[in-house]
């Protein structure tokens, strides 16, 4: 791929984010990351960084625009419900293409034990009647569910410290993946860990919990994807990437009809 002077827009700070910035980058393909600015020591993509947020659909448009962009890639959270709406609806306006980069959600295996639900308030109303100590990884923004709940011990771990309410009865471990299960499995069995609560994010980073609760024996109650805009999806950095060189190339050839 030649160095093409249209930008590329790529939404997320996720590790697919990351190695497709830096795929482009090495492409010479000029890039711009958004990062939603809600991690206080996110970790850098390389290319230009933009963080915080375009002021919704109306003003991505005109983001979009006033920079030349030629194409838009939303690599958020799987959980990012908010940008990815309003990177649909901005992309129209504009239009510019968009493609969702979205890593394959978990599967349970032989001997896991996994309950699915819809939102972190129906794994708040099940949790009491699955255990006593809990391992929360649902992320800081959503421990406020599990706030009523004063009869169970948990366990939460995020990358920065939660802001109440919060359950009466919590430990937090400030931490950053990637983790290994055998590290997980140490620390379920220091805790006394009886449910893990977590949502489908995908990925290996983390993955390593659900292998831990399976050979423990211990119940995870999973929380289901939201539903994104129908837009095209690809589930890997190359598919990306490819795709990128293909709206660059017909944005090349329409300029120059």
């Amino acid at each position: 791929m030649s160095s093409i002077p249209h930008r590329v827009l790529i939404l997320g700070g996720t590790s697919e984010a990351r190695a497709l910035a830096a795929a482009l980058v090495a492409d010479g393909v000029p890039v711009t990351s958004s990062l939603a600015g809600r991690v206080a020591r996110p970790r850098m993509p390389e290319g230009e960084v933009r963080v915080g947020g375009f002021g919704g659909p109306d003003g991505l448009a005109t983001w979009l625009t006033d920079h030349d962009v030629a194409a838009v890639v939303d690599a958020t959270h799987p959980f990012a419900e908010r940008i990815s709406t309003s990177a649909a609806t901005g992309c129209a306006t504009a239009g510019v293409p968009l493609l969702r980069l979205e890593r394959p959600g978990w599967r349970p295996g032989p001997g896991d034990d996994w309950r699915w639900v819809d939102s972190l308030d129906d794994a708040a109303a099940l949790v009491p009647a699955l255990g006593s100590r809990v391992f929360l990884t649902s992320g800081r923004q959503g421990l406020s569910a599990f706030a009523g709940i004063d009869d169970v011990f948990f366990l939460a771990r995020c990358v920065d410290p939660p802001e109440p309410p919060l359950p009466p009865r919590i430990e937090v471990l400030l931490s950053r993946g990637p983790y290994r299960a055998e590290d997980e499995a140490a620390l379920l069995r220091e805790h006394r860990i009886d449910v893990l609560v977590t949502k489908d994010s995908g990925g290996t980073l983390t993955e390593g919990k659900l292998t831990a609760a399976r050979e423990l024996g211990i119940p995870v109650v999973m929380v289901r994807r939201p539903a994104h805009p129908d837009v095209a999806v690809v589930t890997d950095v190359n598919g990306a990437r490819v795709w990128v060189a293909e709206c660059l190339r017909i944005r090349d050839h329409a300029a120059g009809a």
